[in-house]
């Protein structure tokens, strides 16, 4: 379980996130909604290790752990943004074979055998040898879904998945997060789409544009 204890995170004088908790049992799908400037992005950006909370504490199943930490914090939480952030100079088996060699140490032929089965996963197979600027916006966001899902994360973390993606793109990304959900991967969605929330999470948590605090179960 991934818990967040009295999380608060300031921006000078503004208080975003004020003694936040939560959690979020293994193999279970949260989705954080609300207005923009509530809070949701700022809270995934703590949680990833983007940003550090002036205050709180975040647990792994009862151990605590620090997002900022290099040492640990790639092999528990994975993060895919709202831009993908793919490398437009490396191909796609080398954005998603890189911080696998770099950071996990793995040997080149292991790092692009995991690639190309997650790339078979996702309908992406053959396009290994392609750039970024050679994709579509929904097979470049699946890309660094892979790319995220290859450094073996405790936690994969979505940043709006459905942001500017038309319908059938928008369901084709809601299967891949439930396909994941079947093979036992917690997840955390930060999305202003209450639909898709619905749709795809075992909860739903909201934060209020006023107070940064909120909650409700559906």
């Amino acid at each position: 379980m991934l818990e967040l204890k009295n999380i608060t995170k300031k921006f000078g004088e503004r208080t975003i996130l004020d003694n936040l908790n939560l959690e979020i049992p293994d193999g279970q799908i949260l989705a954080i909604v609300g207005p923009s400037g509530a809070g949701k992005t700022t809270l995934l950006r703590c949680l990833s290790g983007l940003e550090t909370p002036e205050q709180g504490s975040f647990l792994l199943n009862g151990q605590p752990f620090d997002p900022a930490a290099p040492a640990n914090a790639e092999q528990i939480i994975g993060v895919v943004f709202q831009d993908y952030q793919l490398f437009p100079n490396l191909t796609v088996l080398q954005n998603i074979t890189l911080a696998p060699k770099l950071v996990l140490k793995q040997k080149e032929k292991a790092a692009e055998k995991q690639a190309e089965r997650l790339l078979q996963q996702l309908d992406l197979a053959g396009k290994e040898q392609l750039y970024p600027y050679q994709l579509s916006g929904g097979q470049q966001q699946r890309v660094a879904i892979v790319r995220a899902l290859a450094m073996e994360p405790q936690v994969l973390c979505y940043d709006e998945p459905t942001s500017a993606l038309d319908p059938a793109l928008r369901e084709k990304v809601g299967q891949i997060i439930l396909s994941l959900k079947n093979e036992k991967m917690t997840q955390v969605i930060v999305t202003h789409d209450m639909d898709f929330a619905k749709q795809t999470a075992d909860k739903v948590f909201t934060v209020n544009a006023l107070d940064a605090l909120g909650g409700d179960s559906v």
